[in-house]
């Protein structure tokens, strides 16, 4: 693991791993499987061109790209060069990759060949564009990152500054820069180390099927990597592939959305699956229905994780042998390191059972939102990371999710929380997916919605109400049922309940959005 190699934090990775393990496979990508010996090179010769380039301590390096090796060369050689990575959703729009390109002042913005057209189309919206730099291969007129002489990764000395800038999905308007320091990762690789599913070795085979440009596929790339794992990058999420993958590769490792976890247990696959250690899920809730049947399928650990951007990553996790009964619907117990609480809207702690604001305090929180000094006063206060989750802590110390705060529905005075309806719904049979929403009523002020993605023999509105009818309160009941093809998901995974609220609001007000 990264402690017994001598790796105090992200930007020592590809020194330490050259020296120690040189020989040994670090990334299989494209077709390719590069070393640890590779894998420092590189990152030396992107430091090396970076810097070449004018980069300045401090500036950020925009990156547009698919899961590919040379994410790998800038994820590192940024933070060599005392530069700060800032990975892009690639799916986003034009105007928000331009809005996030120009708010981040990145001098340097590093393309693939199969996002030349998007970067351009971004640039062409900013008065000042960055510099493009292109990522394996050749663009008349602009400097590559890829090219000139591989030169051995030098060991820095100490901690650098931030390392790492990702834009939040932007759910309730504009996105946030939130800046992860060197120290932030620093204390990660110290608590993945103790953490179950994250405490790799040498002897796993990782897949990263999740985006890259997201903390989470971040933190399962730094921590194999720190503990001299293989790691096998694909492009894209392919439910057919994964399991392909897995069963050709013997691969031990893998961390999934329960979106992804679901599709594979659709992807009528019966690939051999008897090589996984442990799944680890999170970046959004997940049903019941959902993980018994993985549990059932894949037969090997499972280990939740529950935190944000903000933290790192980082907050809490549901071990594999708490993975029963009730403590199913719990997203575990804090991380070595750091701290949580239940806080009142009055900031004052809640006894346990309680349900208020789920908080986070410790050494992996942001050094704050880039440029933008209001909302990270707002979002850190005393110290603590405010989630904006409503959840509650037992008696032994478990912590539960509620909701979002905001996508608590008011009914008739009544708070109800989507995700106990969800849960409810996800077992029903013909319901592939669903989402609940809170709709104007008349009556009540809001009233449950279900939006369900319906599968093979779809029950009708009626048998999904009726199936949730012995499951929980009536007055958390669906009063409507809405049937759609998919459910809109940023690139996280996470529902869109936004959108899915948008049309039924409008024209209307609602407490929160």
């Amino acid at each position: 693991m990264g402690e017994a190699a001598g790796i105090g934090s992200v930007r020592e990775i590809p020194a330490v791993q050259a020296a120690r393990i040189g020989e040994r496979p670090a990334v299989t990508v494209g077709g390719q499987t590069f070393s640890y010996a590779d894998l420092g090179a590189r990152a030396g010769r992107a430091c090396a061109n970076l810097r070449a380039l004018g980069l300045e301590a401090g500036q950020r390096v925009a990156w547009l790209g698919s899961n590919s090796i040379h994410w790998f060369d800038i994820a590192f050689g940024s933070a060599l060069a005392d530069g700060c990575f800032l990975p892009i959703n690639y799916r986003l729009s034009v105007g928000e990759i331009a809005y996030i390109v120009e708010h981040s002042e990145a001098p340097l913005l590093v393309v693939t060949e199969d996002m030349l057209d998007l970067a351009r189309a971004a640039c062409a919206e900013l008065a000042v564009p960055p510099r493009i730099v292109s990522a394996g291969f050749a663009l008349p007129g602009h400097a590559r990152i890829d090219q000139g002489a591989l030169v051995p990764a030098q060991q820095p000395e100490g901690l650098g500054g931030d390392i790492l800038q990702l834009y939040t999905s932007g759910t309730t308007g504009r996105p946030k820069g939130a800046c992860l320091s060197d120290a932030n990762y620093a204390a990660f690789l110290v608590a993945a180390q103790q953490i179950d599913g994250f405490d790799y070795t040498e002897d796993d085979i990782v897949l990263i099927a999740v985006p890259i440009f997201h903390v989470a596929g971040f933190n399962v790339v730094m921590a194999s990597l720190a503990s001299g794992s293989h790691v096998i990058v694909h492009r894209e999420f392919d439910a057919g592939a994964v399991m392909e993958t897995i069963a050709r590769e013997r691969v031990t490792r893998t961390f999934l959305v329960p979106a992804m976890i679901n599709a594979l247990l659709h992807s009528g696959s019966d690939a051999d699956v008897s090589s996984m250690r442990s799944i680890g899920y999170g970046a959004s809730p997940i049903s019941e229905a959902v993980l018994t049947g993985a549990q059932a399928r894949f037969g090997c650990d499972f280990v939740q994780y529950y935190g944000m951007t903000e933290s790192a990553g980082g907050g809490s996790s549901l071990a594999p042998q708490d993975h029963h009964g009730a403590l199913l619907r719990s997203c575990g117990k804090p991380w070595p390191g750091l701290e949580m609480a239940i806080l009142g809207p009055d900031g004052t702690p809640l006894p346990d059972g309680e349900v208020g604001e789920i908080v986070i305090r410790g050494p992996m929180i942001t050094t704050g939102y880039w440029r933008n000094p209001e909302a990270s006063a707002d979002a850190i206060r005393d110290g603590w990371l405010h989630t904006g989750d409503a959840g509650l802590r037992s008696a032994d110390g478990f912590y539960f999710v509620q909701d979002r705060v905001k996508d608590m529905i008011v009914s008739g005075g009544e708070n109800i929380y989507p995700a106990e309806v969800e849960n409810a719904l996800a077992g029903c049979p013909g319901v592939v997916e669903v989402a609940v929403i809170g709709v104007p009523s008349d009556r009540w002020g809001e009233e449950v919605k279900a939006i369900v993605v319906p599968g093979p023999d779809a029950p009708d509105a009626a048998a999904v109400i009726d199936w949730a009818r012995s499951r929980i309160a009536a007055y958390k009941l669906p009063k409507s049922v809405d049937f759609i093809p998919a459910l809109p998901r940023n690139a996280s995974g996470k529902v869109l309940k936004r959108e899915l609220r948008a049309p039924y609001w409008k024209g209307r007000d609602r407490a929160v959005s």
